[in-house]
């Protein structure tokens, strides 16, 4: 049958539903026989074959989900069809209803891996893991038939969903697995028809009643046999359920003339998703559909229904429209503000205790109905399309408005009038005169009632919610006059605490405005105005207003109440960055913004990763979320922000959080190095390196131990004769200071016994000297011990050892120099107690009986370190400590770079949840459509040579420019 052409007359059969004739429906020929499941291919996981040997096939989960699947054994099977053994309940919904083979496959396993996780997700887990829980399942059909439920509730359909709320046994867990994998099914294949998701629930609910029938055994009084679904046969979900509504869509979009029609001339995803939020969609598509219906694109475009919810008239007038609310306070309080500072006073509320001043104010009603009728004009003028024989009240709500509105009018303009003929026929504000007024304000109370109302429930938000997302008539009726009825977005609001926050802002902002405009906009005006009014002179020209200066005070007026009425813009600018940087400040957001700030946190990022993206540790039964806990985090993340307790001061080496932390950060700065965002010298500056050589404390990157060794130097010359506790507390003042002392220490101590021979005179003099260093260290005796003015001359020739030992030429007579050198200081010069040489040799620091053939000390005993790229980096990594005087402020030099690390860098200290378990987390899909993707590059260029190209990792490789220098380590 032709897909647009017209079908038979349907009848309505005792189920309610309206059905097309039986015989009018040729069967669809024999399909061919499945192929064998053994055969079949598989993205995930292969559960089309439970004796694969796969790693997925060990897990109990993923068994008791396919065999909850393979519970086929007394269900109807599908006529015309051949039935093989080890088919599952969503081959036998694919026979059935006509679905492809595709989607079967892949939403079985979608099935089996959402149902598998959620089970390995349960809390306490279940006694059998074999088994699949049917509690599980039935919190998972709830959730994914949500919409559905709600969609039903909304039109006033019972649900197709057919399931005892108390009889739970094997049917019935079957039952709710068929509603399962259907729905999943026909989300599966629906395409783009997966953006209405309301039109997905009508077509569930249709086929859901179907399965109904199939599972109750339903004898068709048609052909006496049992129930068959309509739609059935190969890939015919997709042709005679898909295929009409996605052509409709198509020639949509095609009307559109790629969208530079007006917006009221075509129907995108959300219009005709909203036809269905209505039960005319029964009547008029019916089930199969009716492709005669004026909602398809196979009727003409003069017949065929428009937008339903709301339509976009691209107007001026939408500028008043959409903000409304906006220029009615505005116009508003410009009236007011006029009649009380037209009084004179010095102050407003003193104008305000004048009768006459109050009675005055009583204008802006009338000014209000007025703007009230604008709006209904406008509401009219705008939306009229919407307007059909389906939606007439709709045409009568929007003429009901503007009466209404022009009823307002007159009353407060009729009970203006009587106030002051009253009052000028007592002469005074007499007690008739007040009763006129009383009468006045009665009915501008009924007139504000409904904005009122609109406040309360702004104010508290949970009532508004329960009345919108209450599908009750008596509501819909008392709402009717207000809005229109939607399905999306109902019960939609803030909290109590963020409306409260928003108020404030706003009446600060308007607080503002208001007095700026009043004492330095409007009263100034007024006297000038007034003098204008007065003035009668007789003119020689011609005049059009007669003797008055009308004109003159128009213009006058007209350049000040344009920027009143536009000046809240600018108010609301200097509010909102008040507001952002308090929120900001409060929420500690981008406060690592360089290297100095980078510096004074870095210590801390470790701990904040182990607390904010680590699983916590947590006892089998313990709850998720309790006010301790969330008071206990509070605590921990403003120790963390601010370096508070002693677990937060100091990481050393042997933590696991620091190792974890290092895995991290250095893989952050190699995926940069391999984008050409880094180049190798500061790829070395900003890694943290693994400990070794014996290093006690946690090695720092480079770019945070700049310099610090070179100012604990200082520091020390400053103090030769100070005690030890006190230098090492103002160098222990800084972290990185007292982790770059420390590893410099320990670095020279073992590349100094690495370049010595073991078992040599020198070896052990070596390490007498430190033996007696670090006693002295441990004592707090150094600076009584040792002369630290020489630390200077020491450090050069340390970094002169270390020089020679990074060339490339290996000079052993200038190493031995040097050592000789470092021997004479540090024996010789450095003690302050001046010893003999006969002490110096009693002590073991020269030998006793120097051998003939070994030549001078370290003449013989030294060695150059093999070729050993690790132990080379490292040594650079010394020499980068020893001798960098530059602060490093431009390390990383590309921005693109220090933007990732500011954003890592302050990720870390945000609020967010506790990371879980991996087998606990939930799974989740990322769909990135493209609308035009240019495809540069196919996949042969990168893995083979070509003539123009010489190495195949140039095409992926960029010239990044910053600053002048193009980082480029190829």
């Amino acid at each position: 049958m032709n897909l647009r052409q017209r079908q038979a007359p349907t009848r309505l059969y005792g189920d309610g539903y309206a059905h097309a004739p039986l015989q009018q429906q040729p069967r669809p020929p024999l399909p061919p026989q499945p192929p064998a499941r053994a055969s079949e291919t598989f993205n995930i996981i292969p559960i089309h074959d439970l004796l694969v040997n796969h790693p997925s096939q060990r897990y109990p989960e993923v068994r008791a989900v396919a065999s909850a699947l393979r519970s086929v054994d007394d269900l109807r099977k599908p006529p015309f069809y051949t039935w093989n053994e080890g088919l599952d309940l969503l081959d036998w919904l694919g026979l059935f209803f006509g679905f492809q083979n595709d989607n079967v496959r892949n939403q079985r396993e979608h099935l089996v891996l959402h149902l598998a996780n959620s089970q390995m997700r349960l809390n306490p887990p279940p006694k059998n893991p074999a088994v699949l829980d049917p509690s599980l399942l039935r919190r998972f059909r709830r959730k994914l038939l949500s919409n559905y439920a709600a969609w039903c509730a909304y039109i006033g359909k019972r649900s197709s969903v057919r399931l005892s709320t108390f009889r739970r046994n094997t049917d019935e867990f079957r039952r709710e697995l068929l509603y399962v994998c259907l729905y999943l099914l026909i989300w599966g294949e629906s395409a783009n028809l997966r953006f209405l998701p309301e039109c997905i629930c009508y077509i569930f609910h249709h086929m859901a009643h179907e399965l109904n029938l199939i599972l109750d055994d339903h004898v068709d009084v048609n052909t006496g046999s049992s129930y068959v679904p309509w739609i059935n046969g190969e890939n015919s979900f997709l042709n005679n359920v898909v295929r009409p509504i996605y052509d409709t869509i198509r020639d949509e979009v095609r009307s559109s003339r790629n969208g530079t029609k007006p917006h009221s001339a075509w129907r995108n995803y959300d219009d005709l998703n909203e036809y269905f939020w209505s039960r005319r969609c029964f009547r008029t598509l019916k089930w199969p559909l009716d492709l005669s219906s004026n909602f398809f694109s196979t009727t003409r475009k003069e017949l065929r229904v428009g937008k339903t919810g709301f339509v976009e008239q691209r107007t001026f007038w939408n500028v008043f429209r959409s903000f409304d609310r906006v220029w009615v306070l505005l116009v508003l309080s410009l009236q007011a503000m006029i009649i009380v500072a037209w009084e004179g006073t010095d102050a407003p509320w003193k104008a305000l205790e004048r009768r006459t001043v109050q009675v005055k104010l009583l204008t802006v009603f009338i000014t209000w109905g007025g703007l009230r009728l604008l709006q209904s004009i406008l509401d009219a003028g705008t939306q009229y399309s919407l307007v059909s024989r389906e939606t007439i009240w709709l045409g009568v709500r929007m003429m009901l408005k503007s009466m209404v509105a022009v009823a307002w009018i007159i009353v407060f303009s009729v009970f203006y009038a009587r106030i002051w003929r009253q009052k000028n026929k007592d002469g005074i504000w007499s007690d008739k005169a007040n009763q006129q007024i009383f009468v006045f304000l009665k009915a501008a109370l009924v007139f504000v009632f409904p904005e009122l109302l609109a406040l309360v429930l702004f104010i508290l938000p949970w009532i508004r919610n329960v009345i919108e997302e209450a599908n009750w008539p008596v509501l819909y009726f008392l709402t009717w006059w207000f809005h229109t009825r939607i399905f999306v977005g109902r019960g939609v609001r803030e909290g109590l605490i963020s409306n409260i926050k928003y108020s404030f802002f706003w009446i600060l902002v308007l607080a503002a405005k208001f007095s700026f405009s009043y004492f330095l906009q409007i009263k100034p005006l007024v006297t000038p105005t007034q003098a204008l009014l007065d003035l009668e002179g007789p003119y020689n020209w011609h005049e059009f207003f007669g003797s008055t200066n009308r004109v003159a005070v128009l213009f006058l007026w007209l350049p000040v109440v344009i920027i009143y009425l536009m000046d809240v813009q600018i108010w609301y600018s200097i509010f909102s960055s008040i507001a952002g940087a308090t929120v900001g400040l409060f929420s500690h957001l981008g406060e690592i913004r360089n290297t100095e700030q980078l510096r004074l946190r870095f210590q801390f990022f470790a701990s904040a990763m182990q607390f904010n993206l680590m699983p916590e540790e947590q006892p089998p039964n313990a709850p998720v979320i309790t006010l301790v806990n969330k008071l206990r985090d509070a605590v921990q993340r403003l120790r963390l922000r601010y370096g508070l307790g002693q677990p937060y001061k100091t990481i050393e080496f042997s933590q696991i959080e620091a190792m974890q932390f290092a895995l991290i950060w250095n893989e952050i700065n190699i995926t940069m190095r391999e984008e050409d965002l880094l180049s190798d010298k500061e790829l070395e500056f900003l890694k943290l390196p693994p400990n070794c050589w014996d290093i006690r404390v946690i090695r720092w990157p480079c770019v945070l131990l700049c310099n610090e060794l070179l100012l604990s130097l200082n520091q020390a010359k400053e103090m030769p004769n100070g005690p030890d506790r006190r230098l090492w507390q103002k160098i222990c003042k800084s972290e990185y200071r007292r982790c770059a002392v420390i590893e410099a220490y320990d670095s020279i101590k073992y590349v100094l016994l690495h370049i010595v021979e073991d078992e040599t005179k020198e070896y052990s003099i070596v390490m007498k000297f430190f033996r007696e260093m670090d006693h002295h260290i441990e004592t707090g005796k150094v600076t009584e011990t040792y002369d630290i003015t020489l630390l200077p001359l020491m450090h050069e020739k340390v970094v002169t050892l270390i020089q020679l030992l990074l060339k490339p030429e290996k000079d052993m007579s200038a190493l031995v120099n040097v050592l000789q050198a470092l021997y004479e200081i540090s024996v010789r010069d450095f003690p302050k107690d001046k010893k003999l040489f006969r002490q110096i040799i009693a002590e073991s620091f020269a030998p006793a009986k120097p051998s003939t053939n070994s030549g001078n000390l370290f003449e013989n005993a030294v060695k150059f370190p093999e070729e050993d790229n690790f132990f080379y980096r490292q040594l650079q990594r010394l020499l980068t400590i020893l001798t960098s005087r530059d602060a490093m402020q431009d390390v990383p030099k590309n921005r693109e770079a220090r933007r990732r690390i500011a954003f890592f860098s302050n990720s870390l200290f945000m609020n967010m949840p506790h990371a879980p378990h991996v087998e606990k987390m939930m799974s989740f899909s990322v769909l990135t459509p493209y609308y035009n993707e240019d495809v540069m590059y196919g996949s042969v260029p990168f893995k083979h040579k070509t003539k123009t190209v010489s190495q195949p990792c140039f095409i992926y490789r960029k010239f990044m420019r910053t600053s002048g220098i193009i980082l480029w380590n190829g």
